[in-house]
């Protein structure tokens, strides 16, 4: 398995939804790399996204709105044996394919991620660095922002992203914990600070945490996911 690893074809999927001003710089990140296929999976874009992505001669594919449908259609139409699930504001790191590669390689490993960086100078935003990155190597609990990958076996095998409204990344890592080891690559991946920025750094990250807490205490994802978007969107 090793062997075919070290030298197997990777598939980018990149969910999208109006990302007009990311896709772009999101797609030049993979340029540099050997063996890859990208894929952006659109959910009705209006702003250009889909003209974009094709104008740099990107497969484009169509499906109905919500990330977790996106990325299993992606997976679908995916012909490499690994699969990266990339969001559309992050941007990988020079070498990222030979890293992955090497990380499936490790015994026992089943999937892994990057290190996180946020794109903004806020001090702040230094100690959320630190917390999500001491959570993905403690806890191998990495989440969508960091670029999640493992091989298509594995990714059928366990049944794809649960198609939750919400909280399908921490779903997908609960599951890859029960088969195998997750490990967390050093080097980080950039991602936009916007998600932060909007309500501040605090806000969003209480908010971030009291989701976590309900779909642990069994509340329904699109019960939270309702209260989640109203409060994301909330005038302060």
């Amino acid at each position: 398995m090793s062997q075919n690893i070290g030298s197997a074809r990777i598939s980018i999927i990149i969910p999208t939804l109006n990302e007009a001003g990311n896709i772009k710089e999101a797609i030049a990140t993979t340029q540099q790399s050997t063996n890859i296929e990208i894929i952006v999976v659109d959910a009705g874009s209006e702003d250009g996204t889909v003209k974009i992505a094709q104008s740099l001669g990107i497969k484009v594919i169509s499906s109905s709105p919500g990330r977790a449908v996106q990325m299993n259609g992606g997976a679908v139409a995916a012909n490499g044996n690994i699969l990266l699930f990339l969001h559309a504001d992050t941007r990988l790191p020079t070498g990222f394919d030979d890293m992955i590669r090497m990380a499936l390689q490790q015994p026992g490993t089943v999937a892994g991620a990057f290190n996180l960086r946020i794109d903004a100078s806020f001090l702040s935003l230094r100690w959320v660095e630190w917390g999500v990155n001491m959570r993905s190597h403690i806890c191998q609990m990495p989440y969508g922002d960091q670029a999640i990958f493992l091989t298509k076996a594995v990714f059928q095998q366990i049944g794809g992203f649960p198609e939750l409204p919400i909280m399908e990344d921490f779903e997908l890592m609960r599951r890859l914990k029960r088969t195998g080891r997750i490990v967390i690559i050093p080097t980080p991946v950039v991602t936009s600070a916007r998600r932060w920025l909007q309500k501040g750094v605090f806000k969003t990250t209480i908010l971030n945490q009291i989701v976590i807490i309900a779909y642990l205490l069994g509340i329904s994802p699109k019960q939270i996911c309702s209260w989640y978007r109203r409060e994301k969107f909330k005038k302060v």
